[in-house]
């Protein structure tokens, strides 16, 4: 389920906390759904526990997940006044990533195309 690239330059809980963001986005992790538990993650992972507890709680801060004392960390169920504000976050990205792809001569049809394979993707992982 996760898969990190321990030669990447990234840091290990930055690719955690995306991978986990881009499973609750694609709805692989559902609403209340446990994660698995820092112990459990660190051992599958081989990293250390100290690094899987940043990544919870900086997905906790952003409003990803939430904690149960005792019980683990949860998928958060979606939040209108937390979509709005994350998209309103990601569309201000979206604008400066795609000022820089037509800097770099990407044409509105190849951005388009993109966008056409995020969509097709985003079907294909939504079906049962």
């Amino acid at each position: 389920m996760f898969e990190l690239d321990v030669r990447s330059r990234r840091p290990i809980y930055e690719q955690l906390t995306d991978k986990i963001k881009e499973l609750i986005l694609y709805g692989i992790l559902r609403s209340d759904e446990q994660l698995p538990s820092v112990r459990t993650l660190s051992a599958q992972l081989t990293v250390n526990p100290n690094t899987i507890q940043k990544a919870y709680r900086e997905l906790e801060r952003e409003g990803y997940i939430y904690s149960r004392p005792g019980k683990g960390s949860f998928v958060s169920p979606a939040q209108q006044g937390t979509n709005a504000a994350k998209k309103a976050e990601v569309r201000e990205e979206l604008l400066r990533l795609m000022a820089e792809a037509v800097y770099l001569g990407f044409t509105e049809v190849e951005i388009g195309e993109l966008f056409k394979q995020a969509s097709e993707k985003k079907g294909e992982e939504d079906q049962p």
